[in-house]
């Protein structure tokens, strides 16, 4: 049975913002290599868009982002939304029901997916369905965005943490 992950960058105060502040160089090649490692990745419809920016190659990138992105596009893909019915390669849209779909996603997989979205996050969390939180806090204070939790923020309880790179600490947290 796979393990859904939800990890995602934050500031201080409990904002995400990936214009805001991006991955030093240490922690950048941290999410080639975690991304290289998944067994696919569950998005939202808004951080999906975003991450398509990885779908062309851009003769700027550096050897590492042309790393992530050949491993981003190796992996399949899974997408929740009710307004998008077609998306890039090696994607799928998800059924209606939201539930039911990850379920078989868990159960038909090994390994690890990650879950990228906070409004995904909040509703598998609400479902239980989130077996884990990696949460890379940055010395950052943006005062105001996009909160981390969407919804009530759940009980978690916390199994390891590591610093990566100059300016990240990873925390690990499972549900309580």
């Amino acid at each position: 049975m796979a393990t859904l992950v939800f990890g995602m960058n934050q500031s201080l105060d409990g904002y995400v913002d990936h214009d805001a502040f991006a991955p030093d160089p240490v922690l950048f090649r941290h999410f080639v290599a975690d991304v290289a490692g998944l067994t696919g990745s569950l998005y939202g419809r808004r951080i999906y868009e975003i991450m398509r920016y990885w779908d062309e190659d851009n003769p700027d990138w550096d050897a590492d982002e042309r790393a992530f992105a050949v491993a981003w596009r190796a992996q399949p893909k899974w997408v929740a939304s009710r307004t998008l019915t077609t998306v890039g390669p090696n994607a799928t849209v998800l059924g209606p029901d939201l539930a039911a779909e990850v379920r078989r996603l868990k159960t038909g997989h090994e390994g690890r997916i990650a879950v990228a979205g906070t409004l995904l996050a909040d509703s598998l969390g609400q479902l239980g369905l989130i077996d884990e939180y990696q949460l890379y806090v940055h010395p950052v204070v943006l005062g105001g965005g996009k909160p981390l939790f969407a919804g009530p923020r759940p009980p978690l309880r916390l199994t390891a943490h590591d610093r990566i790179g100059e300016n990240a600490i990873r925390l690990t947290l499972v549900p309580a």
